[in-house]
């Protein structure tokens, strides 16, 4: 599905900022953890210019949402307590998260294992 076929009928925060919930009108809806949405940041800082070098980033599982701000017609910038604010989240991107959300974050963790990081301690390899 392309992203210009993708539009959301509701986004909210949840929880103190925690989550954030994302209806689609296609009918899906994701509550996405603060967490997973920091971690997977569509930042450069995040996600580098190339795979080869996207950060796995620790220690972000308190993360909270401090606001939601509209880009265009066509995202949100999400402003984290850790100060990150610097990724542009695409309908596309959110409604990728929220349906692979479960497997995403299984890979999440297992990154963190492989590189000696985990959810509590702040890092980055």
């Amino acid at each position: 599905m392309a992203d210009a076929d993708i539009w959301p009928s509701e986004i909210r925060l949840m929880e103190e900022g925690r989550k954030l919930k994302v209806s689609f009108e296609d009918g899906a809806s994701y509550d996405l953890s603060a967490e997973h949405l920091r971690v997977r940041s569509p930042s450069a800082e995040v996600q580098g210019h190339s795979p080869e070098e996207r950060k796995t980033v620790g220690g972000k599982r308190n993360v909270a949402i401090i606001g939601v701000e509209p880009v265009g017609h066509y995202a949100v910038r999400l402003d984290f307590d850790d100060l990150h604010n610097t990724g542009i989240y695409t309908w596309g991107y959110l409604h990728e998260l929220g349906a692979g959300g479960a497997a995403d974050f299984a890979a999440y963790e297992q990154e963190l294992a492989e590189k000696g990081l985990d959810r509590d301690r702040p890092g980055e390899r």
